[in-house]
């Protein structure tokens, strides 16, 4: 078997079943079975969305080149952790019951903002103080969005997230396929040329459909999971996109090697970057309504 095949194998398994332990009450479940009591399962989640958001700012930061020379560089960090110590308080520690604020509000418009620019007016990215803000933007917002959609109590922990992340993997698989077989027209060449919209078209319908199937097996969950299927599908193609403008706006192949065979943390979480806030706002309306 190809040696770069193997890789992608172990470590997309590796991924795989971190994402489970952490995202389902699996994980407690077997630390707990070998010393009881040990650890709660948002403990898990905590650890890895905070693991992942470092890592994925880590990434960010060499993608952008910052100058070795510039105070920007210095203060990602610190600023990171104080916009996810301030979500975490109230997301997390505090517990959360959807009551929308205004800071959420410019929180997500902060993510719509970088988006634009980073398609539209890249040149603002060459400067460090504009590296500094998307960074910032593109990785703690989102990462701290994702602390708030599981519910759990000191007893239970409930699977949004693991849902989440099947119609992500859904999504990608369906549009794929569906694009390999029947795709003719591109979608974006120049960013992502292997993209088509007979591929896109393929993967809304068909997470559509694994939706149903989870809404169906999985009533308890907040919101209707077809709707957050149909969300899924469209908005995980535009942080790839997303993920794939910066990379090439700053000449860059990958955004890291911590993955074997697959690259580094934000090209695995491109898609969940981005759907992770339309998911948490469509949560929020929904239990407004």
């Amino acid at each position: 078997m190809d040696k770069n095949l193997l890789q992608r194998l172990f470590g997309g398994a590796i991924y795989g079943l971190l994402v489970i332990l952490c995202t389902t009450p699996l994980g407690a479940k077997l630390i707990n079975g070998l010393s009881p009591g040990l650890v709660q399962q948002q403990h898990l989640y905590y650890g890895l969305i905070t693991f992942f958001l470092f890592a994925g700012a880590w990434e960010c930061v060499k993608i952008m080149k910052f100058d070795p020379k510039s105070w920007e560089k210095w203060v990602v960090f610190p600023i990171i952790v104080f916009v996810f110590y301030r979500f975490s308080n109230r997301f997390f520690n505090q517990g959360f019951y959807y009551n929308y604020s205004l800071s959420e509000f410019l929180a997500l418009s902060l993510i719509v903002i970088a988006v634009v620019t980073l398609f539209r007016f890249s040149k603002e990215l060459y400067y460090d103080n504009g590296k500094l803000i998307f960074t910032i933007i593109y990785t703690a917002i989102p990462f701290s969005f994702a602390l708030a959609l599981p519910q759990f109590t000191s007893t239970d922990f409930s699977l949004e997230v693991f849902f989440l992340f099947v119609l992500i993997w859904s999504s990608d698989s369906f549009a794929f396929f569906t694009g390999k077989f029947f795709g003719k027209h591109k979608m974006a060449p120049k960013i992502s040329p292997k993209k088509t919209w007979e591929g896109f078209a393929g993967g809304v319908i068909l997470t559509m459909v694994a939706g149903f199937f989870i809404e169906q097996y999985h009533p308890d969950l907040r919101g209707n999971w077809m709707i957050v299927g149909l969300l899924v599908a469209v908005f995980a193609p535009l942080g790839d996109l997303v993920e794939s403008q910066l990379k090439r706006t700053f000449g860059v192949k990958d955004s890291g090697k911590i993955i074997p065979g697959h690259g580094g943390i934000l090209d695995r979480l491109d898609s969940f970057i981005i759907c992770v806030p339309v998911v948490y706002l469509y949560f929020v309306l929904e239990n407004l309504i």
